[in-house]
């Protein structure tokens, strides 16, 4: 009888032993969940905002300091690179990220059966009205958190502009081809033209006769409905002058200029004009730190509703439903807006403009600034690719391309711009 409670003793000794080796191994580990013990989550965190990499990668050191049981991987791509393509890579390999960009409208609908529904949480009720429609779905339910707000149009010189004898800003398309005029007399180069990438000529530029459409979404609805069209509309046939005028007072080789050469063209003083957003600000100012800039509007015509910037949401924070890690995922995105840190983040180390009332707009640049004006003055149009269809902006930018090199006439370019909407709708 002893021997056999010894016997007992000395499994139950040994089992209690390997449990316990069994509960350390669970503690150290790097995987576990968030809240039991030591535990350490790992959430990746998957964007494209090539212009903040850095100083997002600081916020995030902060973050970690300030939560250690949660470790956040950061991977950009952006820039010249396809996210979007990229994103749906991640996806199929099945290394689903936890943090991901959305644009919304279209593009919340093509992600939506992916996407947490973040309705329920505090920083919701901070957000600008303005902020929640691109992720917003027909039931009221919200599913990104606004990036920021942004706007662009040319970014302008102004010292290079005193320097020719401009000394009105220009408004209109006539004001603008004056200006050019002016420039290039001074043997200053007008226009740093990025026409190698897609998004800045198939999205951005092409916006603009969307945008300047007496109701917009009423256009558009009319082009899937097919009660309007883009051949003979008439804003489409005015954005042939701004097209014109920036590629004949263009740098050399537009269609081969990508996004970092186009912005350290004009950054180092090289020429007077781009075509990009206030997200250049940090790189523009990180080459030339005295530089003294604006905006001015991209115009299509001399009506004065041309004075007016594309003002939008450019993206969205989306968390992946299916992270095993959700709950963390989500004390990050309260975490950037509510904390004192991540606000400063915001407004002084990304130099945004927050989409979100609780954030006070400190430490903008000249860029910003401009964008802020143009806002509170109402000076703005929408910004409306994400309501267009998916894989359109591409093919546009790729006839745009086509015309640039003087393979086809305007009127093909109206012509194939239909046929992608009809082809891709």
């Amino acid at each position: 009888m002893k021997r056999i409670l010894l016997l007992c003793m000395s499994l139950v000794l040994v089992f209690g032993i390997i449990a316990g080796c069994s509960s350390k191994d669970k503690t150290s580990s790097s995987g576990g969940e968030s809240g039991s013990g030591d535990d350490v989550v790992t959430l990746n965190f998957f964007q494209f905002k090539v212009e903040i990499a850095d100083q997002l990668q600081e916020m995030i050191k902060e973050f970690e300091a300030e939560h250690p049981n949660i470790k956040i991987k950061l991977e950009t791509v952006g820039g010249g690179a396809d996210y979007g393509a990229a994103l749906k890579a991640k996806f199929a390999s099945g290394e689903e990220p936890d943090i991901f960009n959305n644009g919304g409208f279209k593009e919340l609908e093509l992600w939506k059966e992916k996407l947490a529904d973040l309705s329920g949480e505090p920083w919701v009720e901070h957000v600008l009205p303005i902020g929640k429609v691109p992720m917003t779905d027909e039931d009221g339910k919200l599913y990104g958190m606004p990036v920021n707000l942004e706007g662009y149009g040319f970014v302008y010189n102004k010292d290079l502009f005193e320097k020719a004898g401009i000394t009105e800003a220009p408004k209109t398309i006539d004001e603008l081809k004056d200006a050019a005029k002016k420039l290039e007399a001074k043997k200053i180069t007008p226009f740093s033209a990025g026409y190698g990438e897609w998004w800045v000529i198939g999205q951005h530029l092409l916006n603009i006769p969307f945008a300047q459409q007496e109701d917009p979404d009423k256009f558009i609805a009319g082009l899937y409905d097919g009660s309007e069209k883009i051949v003979g509309n008439e804003k489409f046939k005015q954005f042939k002058e701004v097209l014109d005028t920036e590629l004949k007072y263009a740098n050399d080789n537009p269609l081969t200029t990508d996004y970092n050469t186009q912005v350290t063209l004009f950054a180092s003083g090289e020429t007077a004009m781009l075509q990009q957003g206030n997200w250049t600000e940090n790189m523009i100012t990180e080459i030339n730190p005295d530089i003294n800039m604006g905006f001015l509007p991209i115009p299509i015509s001399n009506d004065e509703n041309a004075d007016r910037l594309p003002v939008g949401v450019p993206n969205n924070w989306v968390l992946n439903k299916n992270s095993k890690h959700l709950e963390e995922a989500k004390t990050f995105l309260e975490w950037m807006v509510s904390s004192e840190t991540g606000k400063r983040y915001i407004t002084e180390e990304f130099a945004f403009i927050p989409a979100f009332d609780n954030i006070e707009p400190n430490g903008l640049g000249d860029l910003g600034q401009s964008i802020l004006d143009y806002s509170k003055d109402e000076k703005t149009i929408p910004w409306t690719w994400f309501k267009w269809p998916d894989g359109a902006n591409k093919e546009f930018a790729a006839t745009i391309q086509e015309y640039a090199a003087g393979k086809i006439d305007y009127d093909t370019v109206l012509e194939r711009f239909q046929q992608t909407w009809d082809n891709l709708k």
